[in-house]
């Protein structure tokens, strides 16, 4: 079972996601097509319930597609 510090991390990173989608006037659709995802996923990264883990490849990838640096999505303390 995923503790709740864990939990929050991984809901704070799916809600960066959102954000800077969001910030570059995208739809959930257009990034999961850059991206070569289904919306579905990027739904599930998003979702402020979801406690989806993504791999690194694919954070570096939706970084690369949102024009910004990876660390942006990891960094959980601001």
């Amino acid at each position: 079972m995923l503790d709740s510090q864990y939990k929050m991390n991984l809901i704070k990173i799916g809600l960066k996601i959102g954000y800077y989608r969001k910030l570059s006037g995208m739809t959930q659709e257009e990034l999961a097509e850059a991206c070569e995802l289904s919306a579905g996923y990027i739904s599930q990264l998003e979702g402020p319930n979801s406690y989806f883990c993504p791999s690194l490849k694919t954070l570096f990838i939706i970084a690369e597609v949102l024009h910004i640096p990876a660390y942006k999505l990891l960094d959980i303390e601001d």
